[in-house]
């Protein structure tokens, strides 16, 4: 075992992580998938938004000018996929997470000390762990697409129910899987690093688990912006190549260099702005909600 072992990390068994991170993933739907059908219908749009009316138009799509009750009606399409996705999602990343940094904590902790310094290597440990598990993320992929293309592209869908789609498009749902996995590496590397840096050099933790619920705040505050501007370009992509028809065959690479001749460098930026202001507190509540309900839970489970 390494100095300092695993003790200091294993404090929740994992009931607790399942129940905590599946907590925090059904809180954050039934709050911000509104939020996230805007982000991805700005980042979709390819188009410049000149006028309060274009403004609607790419937010509202064919409801634009409908009362404000069905516009907010209309920013929940895919919900159910959203649902399937998040949940299991947050179920993977932020309960998932933990057991790769205890397997690192037990295997590898010294190399992380010796490499980056005691304090330094245990954030680098636990960005690590983040960046493994976002990799793995991709085995979620087909839900995430089908709620992308509800949210930016429902005509995709033609009529056809999720099993049918299933049927029809096969490993055609894991199109951006490579374009994903090298956004969600460096994303998951910047959320679960940042906030780990945050616990280490702002509140000097020496255990993360004993944070309180502002100290948690802050630290998801830093990880999630690092997490959101790191991760930006690739998200843009990732995003293009996920609500495209099902037939479309342009590669990533095409729809990459579509961009930079059609739109220029700032495409890949394009929606960073409302994801720092909506997206951010979507994903801030998330994490922030994790790592205060899996301790929690880890008390009486």
């Amino acid at each position: 075992m390494a100095p300092g072992g695993t003790a200091e990390f294993k404090r929740e068994s994992g009931v607790a992580r399942l129940l905590g991170s599946g907590s925090a993933g059904i809180a954050e739907l039934a709050v911000f998938h509104p939020v996230d059908t805007i982000a991805k219908r700005l980042m979709s749009n390819s188009t410049k938004i000149t006028s309060v009316p274009a403004f609607n138009a790419v937010i509202f799509r064919q409801y634009a000018d409908a009362p404000l009750g069905t516009k907010f009606t209309s920013l929940f399409p895919g919900l159910g996929y959203a649902a399937g996705y998040k949940v299991l999602q947050r179920i993977y990343k932020y309960g998932g997470q933990p057991f790769v940094r205890d397997y690192l904590t037990q295997h590898h902790q010294q190399t992380f000390d010796s490499t980056f310094g005691k304090g330094t290597g245990k954030a680098m440990l636990n960005a690590t762990a983040g960046s493994l598990i976002g990799i793995g993320e991709i085995v979620l992929l087909p839900l995430d697409v089908l709620k992308i293309k509800r949210q930016t592209n429902p005509e995709a869908f033609r009529n056809r129910g999720f099993f049918k789609i299933i049927s029809d498009e096969g490993m055609g749902l894991y199109r951006g899987a490579g374009w994903t996995a090298a956004r969600n590496a460096p994303g998951s590397f910047a959320l679960f690093g940042g906030s780990a840096w945050a616990k280490e050099s702002i509140f000097k933790l020496e255990d993360y688990n004993k944070a309180s619920w502002s100290q948690n705040f802050v630290a998801s505050v830093v990880g999630a912006s690092a997490s959101l501007i790191v991760s930006a370009p690739l998200d843009v992509i990732k995003t293009r190549i996920q609500n495209r028809n099902f037939e479309d065959p342009r590669s990533g690479f095409k729809i990459v260099g579509d961009m930079m001749r059609q739109e220029g460098i700032t495409s890949f930026f394009k929606g960073l702005t409302p994801k720092m202001l909506m997206t951010g507190p979507k994903l801030v509540f998330s994490f922030w909600l994790a790592q205060t309900l899996i301790p929690a839970f880890g008390k009486i489970v």
